[in-house]
């Protein structure tokens, strides 16, 4: 091949190249992530998930700081705000927030990983008369039951053989509320046993409560339970008993049903849930839960479950999910109370106790 051809094909080699290389680096350029489509950090701790935002995401959703920098700003973390879609929780260990997604926080509250964010205990009164009171005068005393560990006990005034019930607090511990609750509950004609699972500790923030809670030992806490029945039976003859709980007191009120065979009725308001088959079939008598529709932690799709277990052995029960309220409805202590769901709700829990245990 002569000079003057090989100089020609050299030529026409860097023209073809000047137009195709473009070319293929736009294509190459389109095939990757836009600039604004990067991984985006919702939370920069090690609880948090990453997202990859769209384009229209970006301008539709909002996103805040990740949960440990709000807090270095000032934030209470009780108050952090998390990006759309996702929901807060504490994290049980070290009340360190965390921004999740929803269809995660109801097992890790089960496996005792996080807690539910609700707001500091307050002594206002919001209108807990809608609890109303039976038709018996009634007396309490405080009683050693479990070791040196004391609870509140209230009965009837008049002697007699009464159901006995033991009434279990809520994550703040043994407070004026649940003793009120047990008077109440005594009114109907039963000798109730408020239990104190925390040693005479009583949290009125949500921090102190978080802490009381990863304290917890659950297997004092079924003895303790355990021996409060035992008093009700030895002491005042209670041949039926049943049991009570709200949030951290629901979930322990089903753990002594499957730990106590000589229970008789059980009540779960927005507690912690079993489903397994075989577990819940030491249960041999009913069942009452009560539950919010909006709680993040005891979900629609885990009472439903609960439910339909129960049903497939043969428990009877009766299990209400009220509508548009949150976790702890129920307690008239709290920001989150509704007057309305807690009057009926407490109008089960009496007709449902007067059928199991009297």
């Amino acid at each position: 091949m002569s000079m003057n051809s090989i100089s020609f094909l050299s030529i026409t080699l860097v023209l073809l190249l000047s137009v195709f290389l473009p070319t293929m680096a736009s294509a190459n350029a389109s095939s990757e992530k836009p600039s604004w489509e990067g991984t985006h950090q919702t939370c920069r701790d090690n609880l948090c998930s990453e997202t990859k935002p769209t384009q229209t995401a970006m301008s539709s959703i909002a996103y805040f700081p990740p949960p440990l920098k709000q807090i270095s700003d000032g934030t209470s973390p009780s108050n952090v705000t998390c990006t759309e879609g996702k929901t807060l929780v504490l994290k049980q260990s070290n009340g360190l927030p965390a921004c999740l997604n929803p269809s995660s926080i109801a097992k890790l509250i089960l496996r005792g990983w996080a807690i539910h964010i609700l707001p500091d205990h307050n002594d206002k009164n919001n209108n807990s008369g809608i609890f109303v009171l039976g038709e018996f005068m009634t007396e309490s005393e405080t009683v050693t039951y479990f070791d040196d560990t004391t609870g509140y006990l209230a009965k009837p005034v008049i002697d007699g053989n009464y159901p006995g019930i033991v009434m279990i607090h809520e994550w703040w511990g043994l407070n004026d509320n649940i003793k009120e609750m047990a008077d109440k509950l005594a009114s109907h004609g039963y000798v109730v046993l408020a239990v104190d699972l925390y040693d005479g500790k009583v949290a009125t923030t949500s921090d102190q409560a978080r802490q009381l809670i990863a304290a917890y030992d659950p297997e004092r806490g079924i003895q303790n339970m355990n021996s409060a029945t035992y008093l009700l039976n030895e002491n005042y003859a209670s041949k039926n008993i049943g049991s009570i709980g709200w949030c951290f007191g629901g979930g322990q009120s089903l753990n002594l049903a499957l730990n106590n065979d000589d229970m008789d009725a059980t009540v779960i308001y927005y507690g912690s849930l079993v489903t397994d088959t075989e577990t819940l079939s030491s249960i041999n008598w009913p069942v009452l839960g009560i539950f919010a529709e909006l709680d993040k932690g005891i979900t629609q799709d885990s009472v439903n479950a609960f439910r339909s277990s129960l049903d497939n052995i043969g428990i009877k029960n009766d299990i209400t999910v009220y509508p548009g309220v949150d976790h702890a409805f129920a307690n008239p202590s709290g920001d989150r109370y509704t007057p309305n769901e807690s009057k009926d709700a407490w109008n089960k829990t009496v007709r449902f106790l007067e059928s199991t245990l009297k």
